[in-house]
């Protein structure tokens, strides 16, 4: 292979692997906890949206969350536009300073959360029900905490490693 076209290469691929992790914007200065974000009751809304159609499916959701020394219970309640409703429930268990794992009723193994400072990452692949077909895709996630205090939660969406949607999802407490 030559020069340039190993370049080509390792360029194309360095530039897709920058596309599977979402960023979080430059102001974000407050420091943000998995537990501090989580802990309460909140409401928000959200928006799937598929890059290559541009197709969306918005969404609201109420969030619950409670922590029992280093384990954070939060139960997701959402309803889509099209009238699906669906109750998912997160477990986290500290793993360590800045670090978690957790579980929720689709994930396939662990989610692997770090905290950042002021950001929280968020990595776990899940599958999806839709009709009789299961979908497995991943999520890369960066929750932060906006201007307004809003916890913003922006996820790249891959499915067999390559980016197909993003997520973005705002909340605040109830």
């Amino acid at each position: 292979m030559s020069i340039n076209r190993r370049s080509v290469v390792l360029g194309s691929l360095a530039v897709g692997a920058c596309a599977r992790v979402p960023s979080a914007p430059e102001h974000v200065n407050d420091p943000i906890t998995l537990d501090q974000a989580f802990v309460g009751q909140f409401v928000g809304a959200g928006v799937f949206r598929i890059g290559l159609t541009g197709s969306e499916r918005r969404f609201t959701a109420r969030l619950d969350g409670r922590i029992e020394g280093d384990r954070l219970t939060v139960v997701e309640d959402f309803v889509y536009d099209d009238g699906e409703q669906n109750r998912l429930t997160w477990v986290f268990d500290r793993a360590g300073p800045g670090r978690w794992t957790g579980q929720r009723e689709d994930t396939v193994g662990f989610a692997e959360v770090v905290e950042t400072g002021n950001t929280i990452r968020l990595s776990y692949l899940a599958d999806f029900q839709a009709g009789n077909e299961v979908t497995r895709l991943g999520f890369e996630d960066v929750i932060y905490f906006d201007a307004n205090r809003r916890l913003i939660n922006d996820a790249v969406v891959t499915r067999f490693g390559i980016p197909v949607a993003r997520v973005r999802f705002e909340m605040q407490p109830a």
